[in-house]
């Protein structure tokens, strides 16, 4: 693993934020939540001023909320908090999974609902 592709500059340059601490923070309560009721947070925090948000390790897909729902209510509150600040707004989707091949569909499926940035939690390994 060589890294990150991008850095500091270019997450400026996509969020059209300079001389600015850039805030961010993990959705909470991490459980509990509907997809519904996820999205609402990720809006209410980023039109409330967050840069970014995103999920924690534990958020991949439990009965009460299940990746596909929390990833299109997410993109729904990052759109809408977009068009209500006039700034650019974002959310680091987790799509670990049990296999690689659930990794693969689930960032897919990010990329289709217009995620720009995903995140995959350590347990998937590293080297």
């Amino acid at each position: 693993f060589q890294g990150p592709a991008t850095g500091i500059v270019v997450e400026r340059e996509r969020l059209n934020k300079y001389g600015v601490p850039l805030l961010g923070a993990t959705v909470k309560p991490k459980l509990g939540l509907s997809g519904k009721n996820y999205g609402r947070v990720v809006y209410e925090g980023l039109k409330g001023g967050l840069d970014f948000l995103k999920d924690d390790e534990n958020i991949n897909s439990q009965p009460f909320m299940r990746w596909r729902e929390r990833f299109l209510n997410c993109m729904e509150g990052i759109n809408r908090a977009s068009a209500a600040t006039g700034e650019v707004k974002g959310s680091y989707l987790n799509v670990t999974g049990a296999t690689m091949e659930d990794v693969y569909e689930r960032s897919e499926y990010a990329k289709e609902v217009g995620s720009v940035i995903i995140m995959i939690d350590l347990v998937m390994g590293y080297t």
